[in-house]
C-alpha cells in the first residue's frame, strides 16, 4: 500500500501527521490502494503561504513559458498513461477502457490550453480624448482553490488546472477523499516538468475538518467546485459577501427525448451508453428517457436488449463494460432510491436493488436498473448518481420537451429525431446548458464550453475559451502620450 505525501512549496512532503485516509478498491473493499495524509489547519496555512509566493512568480512568468509547462505535463501524462489509468481503475472503479479515455482527455486539456498561449490577448480601444488610446488587459486573480470530485478524478482537475495555470494563477487543489491518489500523481508530474515552487499545492483531508480553513484564508481569490448541489450551495453561502469568485458544477437529472421518427436502434444504443457507462456516475449521465407512446414499446425492448449485453465486474477484468460504483455506501444509497421508487409504484423492467448475480460480495456492484416511471415519483426528480434509468411515456413532441424541462437541474439534454424542425425546436426550448441531437448527453470535448443552468451550476462555464474568463480579471487602461 502506497503512502503518498502532498505537494507543498515545490516539495513532495513526507506525511507529518498520524492521521491518514485509506483508499480502497470499490471492486473489492479489502484491497487497499493507498493512503494519504489527513491534513490539519496548520498544514493548510503552509500551503497558502507557498501559494502567495508562487502566484507572484507565476504571474511574472511569460504566458509562452506557462504554456510550455502545460505542454510538458501533457506529454508526461501520455508517457505514464498505463500506470495512471490503472490507478484510476483501482481507486475509483472505472473500467480500464474508461480510465484510458480519461487519461487521454487529461493530456488533451493541457495541450489545448498550452495552445491558447499563442492566441492574441487583450484589446485596443478607441478613446475620444486627444492623444489617448485605451486598452483592455486580462490579469490572473492570484490564488485559486479547486475542489474536485471522485467520479472523474483526473479529468476534472485537468479541466480546471489548465485554464487556471495558463492565466497565471497559483492553484491549490483539494481532491475528493474517495479518490485522491491520482491528483497527487498529477501534482508530482507538474513538479517534475518544472512548475515553480508554490504555483501548485495539494491538500488531502476530510472536508468537515479542513473545509472552513481552506475557505477562510485572506489570500483566496476564487473557488471552482465540482460536486453535489447541496455542498455547492453551502459553499456559495459561506463565501457570500467576500471578494471571492465562485464557480460551481453541481448535480443533474439529464434527460433524452425520443420522438416517433427516431432511429430506435441508434437511440437505444446511445441511451444505454450514456446511462450505464462509468456505472452511471457521470454528471452528464442520462437518468431519464422521455419517449412518445407510439414507439415506447419498441424503444423499451431495444434498451433492455442493449442492457443485457453489459458485462459487470472489476474494471481491470477482461471484457468488463460496467464496473462498481465508488463505494459500498454509494451502493446502499442507490438501493434506497430504487426501493423508494418501487414503493411509489414505479415498474421494474430490469435490475433492482441488489448486486448483479455472481458479483463479489466485497465489491460495490449495482445491477443496471431500468424503471418505468411517472412524473410524480421522487426518482423522476432526485439525482441518483448510479446505473439507474427511468423511462416515461408521453403523447407528443411538446409533452416530451415539457417533461425534459421538468427539473430544477439543467445540465444536459438530448433528442433523437430525424426531423430537423423538431431538432431545432428542442434546441431552442431545452432548459439545459448542453443539448445533443442524435447523440448521448455525455461526450463533450475539451474545447466545448461546459456547464449547466439552474441548480446544475453557476454562470461561469468550464472548458473552451470561456473557462479563461473565470480565472482572469479585466483591467481597462487609458494612456495619453505627452
Amino acid at each position: 500500500m502506497k503512502i503518498t505525501g502532498n505537494l507543498v512549496d515545490g516539495k513532495i512532503l513526507e506525511p507529518a501527521t498520524s492521521e491518514f485516509i485509506d483508499v480502497t478498491n470499490p471492486a473489492d473493499s479489502e484491497q487497499f490502494v493507498g493512503r494519504v495524509p489527513a491534513m490539519t489547519a496548520e498544514d493548510i496555512h503552509a500551503v497558502y503561504e507557498a501559494a502567495v509566493t508562487g502566484a507572484r512568480t507565476w504571474r511574472e512568468t511569460g504566458v509562452l513559458a506557462r504554456g510550455e509547462i502545460l505542454r510538458a505535463a501533457a506529454a508526461k501524462v501520455r508517457d505514464e498513461s498505463d500506470a495512471l489509468a490503472l490507478l484510476i481503475v483501482h481507486e475509483m472503479g472505472k473500467t480500464l477502457a474508461e480510465a484510458r479515455v480519461e487519461v487521454t482527455k487529461t493530456a488533451d486539456f493541457f495541450d489545448y490550453y498550452a495552445g491558447q498561449a499563442r492566441l492574441p490577448y487583450g484589446e485596443l480601444l478607441a478613446d475620444a480624448r486627444p492623444g489617448t488610446y485605451a486598452r483592455v488587459i486580462h490579469e490572473p486573480l492570484g490564488v485559486v482553490l479547486l475542489i474536485t470530485p471522485w467520479n472523474d478524478p483526473l479529468l476534472t482537475p485537468a479541466r480546471k488546472m489548465g485554464p487556471a495555470l495558463l492565466a497565471g494563477n497559483a492553484v491549490i487543489i483539494k481532491p475528493a477523499t474517495a479518490a485522491p491518489l491520482i491528483v497527487l500523481e498529477l501534482a508530482r508530474i507538474f513538479n517534475e516538468v518544472g512548475l515553480p515552487a508554490g504555483v501548485l499545492g495539494t491538500v488531502t483531508g476530510r472536508g468537515s475538518d479542513i473545509g472552513d480553513t481552506l475557505l477562510e484564508n485572506k489570500a483566496l481569490r476564487a473557488v471552482s467546485f465540482t460536486g453535489s448541489t447541496s455542498v455547492g450551495l453551502e459553499l456559495q453561502k459561506q463565501l457570500a459577501g467576500r471578494p471571492v469568485r465562485v464557480q460551481t458544477e453541481m448535480g443533474g437529472k439529464n434527460a433524452i427525448a425520443v420522438l416517433a421518427d427516431a432511429d430506435i436502434a441508434v437511440a437505444a444504443k446511445e441511451i444505454v451508453s450514456a446511462a450505464f457507462a462509468q456505472a452511471g456516475q457521470r454528471c452528464t449521465a442520462t437518468s431519464r428517457v422521455v419517449v412518445v407512446q407510439e414507439v415506447a414499446t419498441q424503444l423499451t425492448a431495444a434498451i433492455r436488449e442493449q442492457m443485457g449485453a453489459l458485462k459487470i465486474g472489476a474494471g481491470d477484468a477482461e471484457g468488463v463494460t460496467l464496473g462498481p460504483v465508488v463505494s459500498t455506501a454509494a451502493r446502499e444509497e442507490i438501493f434506497e432510491h430504487i426501493q423508494r421508487a418501487l414503493g411509489e409504484s414505479a415498474e421494474l423492467l430490469e435490475g433492482g436493488a441488489h448486486a448483479p448475480e455472481g458479483a463479489l460480495d466485497r465489491g460495490a456492484f449495482v445491477s443496471p436498473t431500468l424503471l418505468k416511471v411517472t412524473r410524480d415519483q421522487a426518482i423522476w426528480r432526485e439525482e441518483v448518481f448510479g446505473p439507474v434509468l427511468g423511462i416515461l411515456e408521453v403523447d407528443d413532441e411538446q409533452e416530451a420537451v415539457d417533461a425534459v424541462n421538468d427539473s430544477v437541474y439543467g445540465l444536459a439534454a438530448g433528442v433523437f429525431t430525424n426531423d430537423l424542425g423538431a431538432a431545432e425546436r428542442f434546441i431552442t426550448q431545452a432548459e439545459t446548458g448542453l443539448v445533443s441531437v442524435n447523440h448521448p448527453t455525455t461526450g463533450w470535448d475539451v474545447h466545448h464550453p461546459f456547464g449547466g443552468f439552474g441548480y446544475s451550476g453557476s454562470p461561469f462555464k468550464e472548458q473552451g475559451l470561456d473557462a479563461l474568463q473565470f480565472y482572469t480579471r479585466t483591467k481597462t487602461v487609458a494612456v495619453r502620450a505627452l
